[in-house]
Order: C-alpha cells, then sequence, then structure tokens
C-alpha cells in the first residue's frame, strides 16, 4: 500500500495539482477525488499528522511548508497549475494549549506556500479553512456574512490565513478560494482510505472505538450547553463530499479572479448525544459514556448554510445522513485501529 497506486491510467494531458498535507484524513480523500476527476494530485507532507500508506493517487513529496528550498523544488519539478492547501494543525483544544505552535505551523506555513507560489508563478489556491472562524453564531443558520469572532488560536488562524489571501488576491492577483467547513466524518465509501490519528481528537470515531471495544468509553464534554439535550450540536459533513467541493474549487477559480469563501455542510445540526444513539443503532453496540466538563473553545452550536457553494459551485453532498456517515467510518474503524494500533 506504500507504493503510489493510480486508480486512473496515467495520462500525460493530466493537470498537476499540489495537495500539501494530501496524506492527511481529508487530504487523502481529496486526492482520490482530483485523480477520479483526471487530475494528477502530488501530496506534500512531512507525515508529521498523515501517512505515507494514504498516498495512493500520485507522487509524494516529503517536505515541510518551513523548508523553502524542497518547496520552491517540488514546485518547479511538477509544475501545478494549483494548490489545494491542506496542511497544518487541526485540534482547536490543543491551540488553546499551545497557541505558538498553531500559529506558527498553520499561519507562517501558509505565508511560506503562498510565497513559493509566487516565485513559481502559480497563482490558483484552494484553502482548508474552517466554521471554527464564526466563532459562537448570532443565527440559527451561519451563512458566509456572518461576524467572525473565534474563540480558540485555531479559528484565529485560519481567519488570519483568509485575511492574508484576500490581501494577496488584491495585491499579486493568487485566486483563492477558501472553504470553511463544518465537522469532516466518515471514511471513502469504497473502504480504501480513512481517518486513523495516532491521536485522536474527533467525536466520531473516538464513539466508534468505544463501539468496537478499542476504547473503554467515549467522553462527552459538556452537558450544559444552551441546546436541546445540553451537549454541543455540530453539523456533520462526510469526508467525500468535502473532497468533491475541493475538485470543484480547480475550474471555478480557472474561470473567477479573485478570493471567494464559501461554508461546507448539511444545513442540520446533530448533538454529541444525539451522534451517540445514531452510533449504537448503525453498530448493534453498547457504548459506554463518560460525563465531564466542557472543554475551552467550544461552542454550543455550529450549523452551516452552504447555499452559496451549493449555487456557484454546484457542489451537491451525497453522503448528508448521520446514519449514512457513520457507516461507512464503522466499515473503517477496525482498518483504522489495526495501521495505528
Amino acid at each position: 500500500m506504500c507504493a503510489w497506486q493510480t486508480t486512473t491510467d496515467e495520462s500525460e494531458s493530466s493537470q498537476t495539482v499540489l495537495v500539501t498535507g494530501g496524506a492527511g484524513y481529508i487530504g487523502s480523500h481529496v486526492c482520490k477525488a482530483l485523480r477520479n476527476a483526471g487530475y494528477l494530485p502530488v501530496t506534500y507532507d512531512d507525515l508529521s499528522g498523515g501517512h505515507r500508506w494514504a498516498v495512493r493517487w500520485g507522487p509524494f513529496e516529503k517536505g515541510s511548508l518551513s523548508d523553502t528550498a524542497r518547496l520552491d523544488a517540488v514546485m518547479r519539478r511538477h509544475s501545478p497549475v494549483a494548490v489545494i492547501h491542506m496542511a497544518g494543525l487541526i485540534a482547536a483544544g490543543d491551540s488553546v494549549v499551545n497557541p505558538m505552535s498553531f500559529y506558527d505551523t498553520n499561519v507562517t506555513g501558509t505565508l511560506a506556500l503562498l510565497a513559493s507560489m509566487r516565485r513559481n508563478g502559480v497563482k490558483q489556491i484552494v484553502f482548508s479553512s474552517s466554521a471554527a472562524v464564526y466563532g459562537e453564531p448570532q443565527t440559527e443558520l451561519l451563512d458566509e456574512s456572518h461576524r467572525t469572532a473565534p474563540i480558540n488560536p485555531y479559528g484565529a488562524g485560519k481567519l488570519v490565513c483568509e485575511r492574508i489571501l484576500q490581501d494577496f488576491s488584491a495585491a499579486y492577483g493568487i485566486r483563492a478560494l477558501s472553504l470553511r467547513y463544518f465537522n469532516a466524518v466518515g471514511a471513502d465509501p469504497e473502504g480504501q482510505i480513512g481517518e486513523a490519528h495516532i491521536k485522536e481528537t474527533h467525536l466520531i470515531p473516538l464513539v466508534l472505538a468505544a463501539a468496537s471495544g478499542h476504547r473503554p468509553s467515549v467522553t462527552v464534554y459538556g452537558t450544559d450547553y444552551p441546546t436541546p439535550d445540553g451537549t454541543c450540536i455540530r453539523d456533520y459533513v462526510h469526508v467525500s463530499d468535502l473532497a468533491a467541493a475541493h475538485v470543484l474549487g480547480i475550474p471555478f477559480l480557472k474561470e473567477q479572479p479573485g478570493n471567494h469563501i464559501f461554508n461546507l455542510g448539511n444545513g442540520a445540526g446533530s448533538s454529541v448525544r444525539q451522534v451517540i444513539e445514531a452510533a449504537r443503532r448503525v453498530t448493534g453496540k453498547p457504548i459506554m459514556v463518560q460525563l465531564k466538563d466542557r472543554r475551552p473553545g467550544d461552542p454550543a452550536v455550529l450549523v452551516a448554510d452552504a447555499t452559496q457553494a451549493k449555487k456557484v459551485l454546484g457542489w451537491q453532498p451525497a453522503y448528508a445522513g448521520l446514519e449514512t456517515q457513520i457507516e461507512t467510518a464503522w466499515k473503517w474503524t477496525d482498518i483504522a485501529y489495526a495501521i495505528v494500533g
């Protein structure tokens, strides 16, 4: 599985797309979607959070965004038509404890990438942003005009990167698309790739680990939120649907100059308790729960209005139902634990 295995015949006419963080959970799904759409994805990843086995649809180039010489060499070698930027730290809770690391990796890394793009004549970038830029919602559904007031350094860093893209677009002609996704869930429906973090922080894989016996229980952080059952509500969007939106962004930017921002979500929220109950139904397993106090930096509710992505990009989620999302993740659970131990 470690060797480059393409699922589509390689073509010399394939346009190359550089995917930073392409060995990660979402990034590997993006690479598969790119290959299926006729592009050649080149993964640039330092493997600090990703996996070499997940690079299956195009060349792998190991490197860090801070290594400007290496990054420039990769840009020159592959001459990408666009960059999909997904590299970075992702655990919002950890960002509260160690903001320096998050700003250094996520913000400084983005600046280094953009500088390399300028030096090498690459003009298009699709950026992995986050609903964390919104902070505490002021409306039931969050559209792109909602105020941005992040409550943790992770979200603040994403917002800084969005502003950098806006300024680079105005000053240097970079065409930029920031995709603010809500909670990524699920695994490749064909079972080829999925979520496999050594330090898992995402709710659904933790719930399924408890269902499969890999963990004794799942912890619920906070039962006193202003929600119907007291637990946080999130908009869960399937990772393959997120990947599809990134692919759509490339022809969109070819036709549309400037800086653009779209939400990616299903427009319906599920509470932590509802996720656990859905997982019990899907797996048929008992799931033990431990209740603890809230974590810092967790908004009560985050639900997307993704009208613009659907209207302008033509994005249509194919796996919108929570139980369908959990089913794909459940099929992957034992494989993930066999990989990471």
